[in-house]
């Protein structure tokens, strides 16, 4: 018996809430089923265990992302749209770390394929088109653009700018110049 109100859309979002507050790799089927206070084994006809859990949550992060990301990049391009993009990336993870977390994970390639993992890649390129970028750089400058935003962001919230002046505002502005400044000027192979 399918207990009421419990639908795999309720438990997902219950664990990317559950991510956010106590880190993803904390995200179990165990700690959502103790959420709704019943059994584990009546999550079960929702979700095949923790790690499919995880992967929904997953694509549940990458589709807010791109959502996010696609109403701000709206008529926007170049430096306003690369930079519009940016913050989307680090807005999340800022406000959803556990879900921004669970936006890196790893997926196997079919679902990878059909994830909202994609619209992120067609909106990187459509940015890096802006700059007349055409392949392989626009590849190697979409693996750029994501080591800058995930590494600044990651080492933003792990505490490592906190000891020093200036503000990270003021250097996460002149990354993104510095990072117009190298798409408008693209070296060439």
């Amino acid at each position: 018996m399918v207990r009421a109100g419990l639908t795999p859309e309720r438990l997902i979002r219950a664990g990317a809430e559950l991510a956010d507050e106590v880190g993803f790799d904390q995200v179990t089927v165990s700690a959502v089923a103790r959420r709704f206070d019943v059994k584990v084994a009546s999550l079960y006809s929702h979700l095949k265990n923790s790690q499919d859990l995880k992967t929904k949550i997953a694509l549940l992060a990458l589709e807010e992302l791109a959502d996010r990301a696609a109403e701000a990049l709206a008529g926007r391009a170049g430096k306003d749209a690369l930079t519009a993009f940016a913050n989307v990336y680090r807005d999340y993870a800022r406000e959803h770390p556990g879900r921004y977390a669970a936006a890196q994970t790893r997926l196997d390639p079919q679902t990878a394929a059909a994830s909202a993992g994609v619209r992120h890649a067609q909106m990187t390129r459509a940015i890096l088109r802006g700059y007349r970028l055409t392949e392989p750089d626009q590849t190697h400058a979409v693996r750029m653009l994501g080591s800058v935003f995930h590494g600044y962001v990651s080492l933003e919230m792990g505490g490592g700018f906190s000891h020093s002046a200036p503000d990270t505002e003021e250097t996460w502005a002149r990354v993104l110049d510095a990072l117009d400044a190298l798409l408008r000027n693209w070296p060439a192979p």
